[in-house]
C-alpha cells in the first residue's frame, strides 16, 4: 500500500477500457521444463500442472519484523498465500539474507506460498528518493543463494507499485529490463509485476503493454498484479479489467485491495472477490498488519481472534478466503487425484441478439466432483479465443461489433482444472447499429522534433445522449499514439480506435468530451480527415 495514495482523490474514475488481444497458449518459450510454480495457458500452475489460485493477505514484515507468528495465524484462518513486505534499504532498513531465509522457512513451515516483494519502489518516477526497479533487481540477485531451489514455494514480486503519476508510460521498458536482469542471473521463479500509477493502472498502461512485457520474458513465467482501491470501484469496471486479461490469456491477480470507505471512497471489494473466484484469479488483501486499514481489529495487538469488519469479509465472507482457498499440492493440498474431465456441455443457443451483445445458454455439463464454471470461446476456422466465463449455463457476451458474424462454443471445467471437450458451435450475426450523430474537432496543440500533442473534441449533435462509444480514424503520415488521456487507444498500423475513460463515456445532447494524447511523428504531421463513432461517419469542424 503506497504512502502516496492520499493524492488519489483527484484521479478517481480514470479507468482504462482498452481491449487486449488474445494470446496463444504459452508455457516456456525457452523450451525448458518447468521446475516449480509457472504460467501455463495464462494461468498460474504448480510443477505438477495443477492450477494454483492465490488466496491470502499482505503482511508488512519490514515494519513488524518480530511478528512472524502471524504467518501461522494467517494459515489457521484459511489462507494459502501470504505476500510479505520487504525493503532493499533505499527507503527503509533492508531485510537481510538471513531474515529473508527465515521468512521463507516460516512460510514453508506453515504451508503458505510466499510472495516476496520489495516495497521501496513505490511511486518510482515521482519520488526521487525511491529505489528503482533496476535496484530492486540487484537486491533479488543478492538473495539468489537464499531463493535458489525455492521455485515451488516462492514468487518474486519484483517491486511494489512502481511509477507514480509521472510518465507512467515509462513503466514498460524498466519492467522488461528488470525481468531480463533476473533471468540473465539465472532466476527461474515466477515473477510478479505490479502495475504503474501506484499499482492501480488508472491510465491503462499495464493493460495496453502487458502483451509486450510478457513476450519479453524468455521463460513465460510472469504474472501481472493490479492493486484495486478507488480507481476500479464499480462492478462494471472491476469485471471489465479482470476479464480483459483472462480473455487475452495473460496471467493476473489482485495483489492488493481493501480499505475503509471513508478513506479511499467505496470500492466494491465483494465484487472483486466474487469476480476473482468466478475467473479463477488470485487475490491478496491489504493488510494483515498494515499501516492503514488493517485486517486485525488492532494491528499492534496481533490478535487473530480480533478481526476487523474488513477482516471478517476477507476471510469469512461468501467469497472469502476460508470458502475459496485450496492449499498448494506441494504441501499435500489441492485435488491432485481428480483427473476426470466434465462431460461436454450442450451446443449453445443464442437469444437477445443486439448490435453489441448476444445471450448464450446451453445444457449444463456434469462432473464426478462438480462443475465449477464454463469458458465461452469464439471460433474462427482452426483458432479460438476466450470471450466470457460463467459459473452457470448461460452468459451474455458483450463488446461485439454490429453487423458481424460470430461463432461461439463452450467448455466446462471443474475445481481441479480439468476441462471438457468443446461443445458444438452456434453462429450469431449481430444486428446493425443505429446511426450515431457525431462531430469531431481535431487539432495539434503543439509539435517538436519527432513528436506532437493532439486533441480530439467529440461532440453530440443528436437528440439522445451517447452512452459508450468507439471512435475510429487513421493517420496519414505514420503517426503513432504513445500516451492518451480521456480515452484508451488501440492502434494497428495507421488505424486507431479509441474507447472512452469512465469520465468521458457519456456525451450529453449538445455536449462534448475531450481526448488528448501525445504522439510520435516523422517530418510531416497531416491531420486525419475522417472519423467514425460506433461505425457512423462524423462531421469534422
Amino acid at each position: 500500500m503506497t504512502t502516496l495514495l492520499t493524492g488519489l482523490a483527484v484521479l478517481l474514475g480514470l479507468v482504462a477500457l482498452g481491449v487486449l488481444a488474445p494470446a496463444p497458449a504459452q508455457a516456456r518459450p525457452d523450451g525448458l521444463a518447468a521446475t516449480g510454480l509457472h504460467i501455463a495457458d495464462g494461468r498460474l500452475v504448480e510443477a505438477n500442472g495443477n492450477d494454483f489460485v492465490m488466496r491470502g493477505v499482505n503482511h508488512a514484515h519490514t515494519w513488524y519484523p518480530g511478528r512472524l507468528q502471524s504467518l501461522a495465524d494467517i494459515k489457521a484462518l484459511g489462507a494459502n498465500t501470504v505476500r510479505v513486505v520487504l525493503a532493499d534499504g533505499h527507503r527503509w532498513s533492508a531485510n537481510s539474507a538471513s531474515d529473508v531465509a527465515n521468512v521463507v522457512a516460516q512460510c514453508k513451515a506453515n504451508r503458505l506460498i510466499c510472495v516476496l516483494e520489495v516495497h521501496d519502489t513505490t511511486g518510482y518516477g515521482e519520488d526521487s528518493a525511491a529505489g528503482t526497479l533496476d535496484q530492486a533487481a540487484d537486491y533479488w540477485i543478492g538473495l539468489k543463494d537464499v531463493l535458489a531451489g525455492q521455485e515451488n514455494y516462492v514468487v518474486i514480486n519484483i517491486g511494489n507499485e512502481p511509477w507514480g503519476n509521472t510518465d507512467p508510460a515509462g513503466w514498460t521498458a524498466p519492467t522488461i529490463a528488470a525481468v531480463k536482469k533476473l533471468r540473465d542471473a539465472g532466476f527461474q521463479h515466477t515473477i510478479m509485476v505490479d502495475a504503474p500509477n501506484w499499482g492501480q493502472d488508472w491510465q491503462g498502461v499495464m493493460r495496453a503493454n502487458a502483451r509486450s512485457v510478457y513476450a519479453a520474458d524468455t521463460t513465460g513465467n510472469l504474472i501481472f498484479s493490479i492493486h484495486m482501491y478507488s480507481v476500479f470501484d464499480t462492478a462494471a469496471e472491476i469485471t471489465d479489467y479482470l476479464n480483459a486479461f483472462v480473455n487475452a490469456k495473460l496471467p493476473l491477480l489482485i495483489g492488493e485491495f481493501g480499505g475503509p470507505a471513508d478513506q479511499w471512497g467505496d470500492p466494491d471489494e465483494d465484487t472483486m472477490m466474487a469476480t476473482a473466484q468466478q475467473l479463477n484469479l488470485g487475490y491478496l488483501a491489504w493488510s494483515w498488519s498494515g499501516n492503514t486499514d488493517p485486517i486485525l481489529d488492532l494491528a499492534t495487538a496481533f490478535d487473530p481472534t480480533r478481526l476487523s469488519s474488513w477482516g471478517q469479509r476477507v476471510f469469512n465472507g461468501v467469497n472469502g478466503i476460508a470458502q475459496t482457498a485450496k492449499e498448494a499440492t506441494v504441501y499435500g493440498g489441492g485435488t491432485p487425484a481428480d483427473t476426470q474431465a466434465p462431460t461436454t456441455p450442450g451446443t449453445p443457443t443464442a437469444s437477445a441478439v443486439t448490435a453489441t451483445s448476444a445471450t448464450l445458454t446451453w445444457t449444463a455439463a456434469t462432473d464426478n466432483i462438480g462443475v465449477t464454471g464454463y469458458d465461452v470461446v469464439r471460433v474462427a476456422g482452426g483458432t479460438e479465443s476466450a470471450v466470457a466465463a460463467s459459473t452457470t449455463n448461460g452468459v451474455t457476451v458483450t463488446g461485439l461489433s454490429a453487423s458481424t458474424a460470430y461463432t461461439f462454443a463452450v467448455y466446462a471445467r471443474d475445481a481441479a482444472g480439468n476441462r471438457s471437450a468443446r461443445s458444438g458451435t452456434v453462429a450469431v450475426t449481430t444486428s446493425s447499429a443505429p446511426a450515431t450523430p457525431c462531430s469531431v474537432r481535431y487539432r495539434v496543440v503543439g509539435e517538436w522534433p519527432g513528436g506532437f500533442q493532439g486533441e480530439i473534441v467529440l461532440g453530440n449533435p443528436g437528440t439522445a445522449a451517447i452512452n459508450g462509444w468507439k471512435l475510429a480514424f487513421a493517420f496519414a503520415d505514420g503517426q503513432t499514439v504513445t500516451t492518451m488521456w480521456g480515452g484508451t487507444p488501440t492502434q494497428s498500423g495507421a488505424a486507431v480506435t479509441v474507447a472512452p475513460a469512465s469520465y468521458t463515456g457519456t456525451i450529453p445532447v449538445g455536449g462534448s468530451v475531450t481526448v488528448g494524447f501525445i504522439g510520435a511523428k516523422g517530418t510531416t504531421n497531416t491531420a486525419p480527415t475522417a472519423f467514425t463513432l460506433n461505425g457512423s461517419a462524423c462531421t469534422t469542424t
